[in-house]
């Protein structure tokens, strides 16, 4: 069976596993007090510009966690107040898909109209300029951080102009912008983005480098961007039941990735197929719901053809078009191979 399913369906780069096998034997202290998690938050520090924060000196604070799900409820629950929520697209992956993983913490996600999985900067202004004008405001739940994804759900970008507007914005209302990257390589990798590493590390206050989608076997990082990390942290994820107690397992993995541009690498090879993709498809004059720069391609299918196509290509159900359509999701990754795209094609 042929498979565009997801960005996750391969296990992890050789490269990883071969450093992971390495290094089994090694008797290494627990939790990332481990000198390959410590070599993994340099390498990542210097990739985003950042200096690595000490006890004199303010710069980036990174840490590992295994997932995204883990990593979004952890980071937004720790960084609010008991009276406040997280603004989100409503499209957004802590306003969808996530269970309700954020609102079984506590905190409220506020949604804002999505645009192609975006949110507009002027309709972020009104929204809280509206709020502290509410006479009222005491009684509801405060808008106390900015949730975005890049890409979005929708495979979309922000420019730089965009993530610059909504920087500022959340600076003037002292609210911190975290940025969920779980396809943050894909991001970087497109070539229609005018946002790099050091970019996103200047404008958000958190944001995370996703591995589970981009070449590990589980793991994203997490770079608070100014000494701004919560105090305790490790107690704070523990009591999250997320701390892993065989650190060593996510910095192997990101010491890996970010040696000699690994990372951006496989991250290439997700656009590169993407972009074949979507040739195929339009040359076999698909309809596409949206444009997607990066690795999730979107595509109409009439009904019939999807459960035809169904029996021998996986694919992922993406919402209802109308009473006879679909809109279904085609996501490439850093394994998938031209040869695949070429079977995809014939069998369309």
């Amino acid at each position: 069976m042929l498979s565009f399913e997801s960005d996750y369906i391969e296990g992890a780069h050789p490269e990883i596993l071969r450093r992971l096998t390495e290094t089994n034997f090694e008797q290494l202290s627990g939790y990332g007090a481990d000198p390959y998690t410590q070599s993994a938050k340099e390498k990542i520090a210097a990739a985003c510009n950042l200096p690595l924060a000490t006890e004199n000196t303010k710069g980036a604070q990174i840490v590992f966690l295994t997932g995204g799900t883990q990593t979004n409820q952890i980071v937004i629950d720790t960084m609010l107040h008991q009276y406040e929520g997280v603004v989100s697209a409503q499209t957004g992956h802590v306003s969808v898909h996530e269970a309700g993983a954020i609102e079984y913490t506590g905190r409220k996600v506020l949604p804002l109209p999505s645009h192609d999985g975006k949110i507009d900067a002027a309709e972020l202004t009104q929204y809280l300029a509206d709020f502290f004008a509410d006479g009222n405001h005491e009684h509801m739940v405060f808008p106390g951080m900015m949730y975005i994804s890049h890409p979005t759900e929708y495979g979309t970008l922000y420019t730089k102009a965009e993530l610059t507007a909504i920087a500022d914005i959340c600076h003037k209302y002292n609210i911190p912008l975290f940025m969920d990257g779980a396809r943050l390589g894909y991001g970087l990798a497109s070539r229609h983005t005018d946002l790099t590493l050091q970019d996103i590390a200047r404008f958000c206050d958190v944001f995370y480098i996703g591995g589970t989608k981009v070449g590990a076997l589980c793991g994203e990082a997490v770079v608070y961007t100014h000494s701004n990390m919560p105090a305790h942290f490790d107690n704070l994820i523990k009591k999250h039941g997320a701390l892993l107690a065989k650190g060593r397992l996510l910095g192997i993995q990101f010491d890996t990735l970010f040696t000699d541009n690994l990372y951006f690498a496989v991250s290439q090879n997700a656009i590169d197929r993407a972009e074949e993709l979507k040739k195929v498809f339009a040359q076999k004059g698909y309809q596409f719901y949206l444009d997607s720069p990066t690795n999730q391609q979107f595509v109409i299918l009439e009904n019939k053809k999807m459960a035809q196509l169904q029996t021998q290509v996986r694919f992922s159900f993406w919402e209802k078009f109308d009473d006879s359509h679909t809109v279904v999701r085609f996501a490439t990754s850093w394994a998938t191979t031209a040869e695949q795209v070429q079977q995809l094609a014939t069998l369309l």
